[in-house]
């Protein structure tokens, strides 16, 4: 997208060029690439201690222009970690989504 210096008038508006070359930058810094990567830290014990740094550790990650992948988020939400299928289920299902990883960080 081309920003003219001139309003609708044909005046010389620096202030708003400024404004939307600014705009203009953060838009195309969002659709940038950003490498997906795994988050490993621990789930069980305390759990509500241990999820509330995962999605620290998430966010901390996104802030870095990261997309984070934390399965021990997701998968609990629907998966019964006291059931042993159920678990194997997701550690199953979290592999197969590290496998598309290009970095594991582990925490904790």
């Amino acid at each position: 997208m081309s920003i003219d210096k001139y309003n609708s008038e044909g005046y010389y508006d620096p202030t708003a060029y400024e404004a939307m070359s600014i705009i203009e930058k953060e838009e195309r810094a969002l659709r940038a690439f950003r490498p997906i990567i795994y988050i490993c830290s621990p789930f069980s014990g305390d759990v509500e201690g241990n999820v509330k740094a995962a999605q620290g550790y998430s966010r901390y990650a996104v802030d870095n222009g990261y997309i984070p992948v934390a399965p021990h988020l997701l998968f609990p939400q629907f998966l019964n970690d006291d059931n042993p299928a159920e678990r194997q289920l997701g550690l199953f299902f979290g592999n197969a989504l590290m496998s598309k990883c290009s970095e594991v960080w582990v925490f904790g």
